[in-house]
């Protein structure tokens, strides 16, 4: 994603690692965008954003193929009672509800992610389509995320060539640069997702309100002309 301007406007360049069978991940995602419109509205011709979307995985030992609910898997990988699992997902859909998104944990499956960053690499300019339905897909439809001909549909859906989506998933083509994603987030120290860094100087962490990621781009904009 970056802001059309002319060729004088300084560049600010935004990283954001995300997993989209994160439900705080879909949600920053939604509040930094929402930020960021308001924030290229006002510094118009001078600043331009370019944002890539970074792949970490908070699950990466996750079966591919399982189709848990991740009721299940949370219950058993965290070693918590349903009911507590329950109560975190009808705050997180609360949470989701205020920024007009809607989650529905009753269908969710849990997935290995890596195929589904695999294919937002492959994506090329429509990288941010490709990742706004994957988290639909996911939290929304109940969509598993692991199977590749699930993922070859959700990139026809984005106007992706399915055929050629299908030869690569059915590579290894995109696959380094999903562990070039995942050893940098190693190397920044990245605990928990979703995770911003602005010009690898000035870094947020977590779904943070829309005047946080506001602060963020003002604050890289006016380090980039130090």
């Amino acid at each position: 994603m970056t802001t059309q301007l002319d060729d004088s406007a300084r560049t600010i360049e935004i990283e954001i690692w995300s997993d989209v069978a994160c439900p705080w991940c879909y949600i920053g995602r939604h509040r930094f965008l929402d930020a960021l419109s308001d924030f290229e509205e006002r510094e118009r011709v001078r600043v331009r954003v370019r944002v890539t979307w970074r792949a970490y995985q908070l699950s990466p030992e996750t079966p591919a193929g399982e189709r848990r609910s991740e009721l299940d898997a949370l219950v058993q990988s965290k070693g918590l009672p349903a009911e507590q699992v329950r109560q975190m997902f009808e705050h997180v859909s609360r949470t989701a509800a205020e920024e007009g998104l809607r989650l529905d944990f009753d269908t969710v499956i849990a997935a290995n992610t890596f195929d589904a960053h695999r294919l937002i690499h492959l994506a090329g300019d429509s990288r941010d389509a490709v990742v706004e339905a994957l988290f639909r897909a996911h939290f929304r439809e109940g969509a598993v995320i692991d199977d590749r001909a699930v993922l070859v549909d959700i990139a026809s859906s984005t106007g992706l060539d399915p055929d050629v989506v299908r030869k690569q998933l059915d590579s290894d083509v995109g696959a380094d640069a999903v562990r070039a994603d995942l050893d940098t987030a190693r190397q920044l120290q990245v605990s928990a997702v979703p995770f911003f860094v602005a010009d690898r100087r000035i870094a947020v962490s977590g779904a943070q309100p829309k005047d946080v990621f506001l602060q963020l781009l003002t604050q890289a904009s006016a380090a980039s002309v130090d």
